[in-house]
């Protein structure tokens, strides 16, 4: 795994799962941001396919197999407030995707400390200290309002 910096954008990609009209989301349970709330997602690996990266990181974090179906969209989120804390400014750049889940959903791991189902209304309620990013309520509104672009927009080409 390279080493994680912020003195430079960085790419993420992340899911908006949906079952009955609620979202799941996990809890970090490890890093700086131990103990808040995020939609299953982490940082593409150098050379990783991003499509790719969202299928492993939903199965590493929630135990689910995730079939990406769409991309919902590219999101820049530029974290000023958190510069004292890393003495730089975190800047991902988000790819976030719908896409339809099957087998069993786990409580926690190493990772994760727990996965919990959640309405629109009660993530619209969470502070900073309570969600990793502030930007997810507009992801999952995006996802709501059928935000749907394909997956042939990502382009992943390996040159040798």
């Amino acid at each position: 795994m390279a080493k994680r910096v912020f003195t430079q954008a960085f790419v993420v990609v992340g899911a908006i799962i949906e079952k009955d009209k609620k979202i799941l989301l996990v809890k970090e349970g490890s890093g700086t941001e131990k103990g808040k709330w995020n939609q299953p997602a982490g940082w593409i690996e150098l050379g990783e396919d991003p499509t790719s990266c969202v299928i492993r990181e939903v199965k590493e974090e929630t135990g689910l197999d995730f079939e990406p179906s769409g991309l919902i969209g590219v999101y820049s989120l530029v974290n000023k407030y958190l510069e004292p804390k890393y003495g730089a400014t975190p800047h991902p750049v988000k790819l976030i995707f719908r896409g339809r889940i099957s087998g069993e959903l786990i409580n926690s791991n190493d990772e994760i400390m727990e996965v919990r189902w959640f309405a629109l209304e009660d993530i619209e309620k969470m502070s900073r200290d309570e969600m990793r990013d502030m930007d997810i309520v507009d992801e999952i509104k995006d996802y709501f309002a059928g935000r749907n672009f394909p997956l042939d927009l990502i382009r992943h080409n390996v040159i040798t």
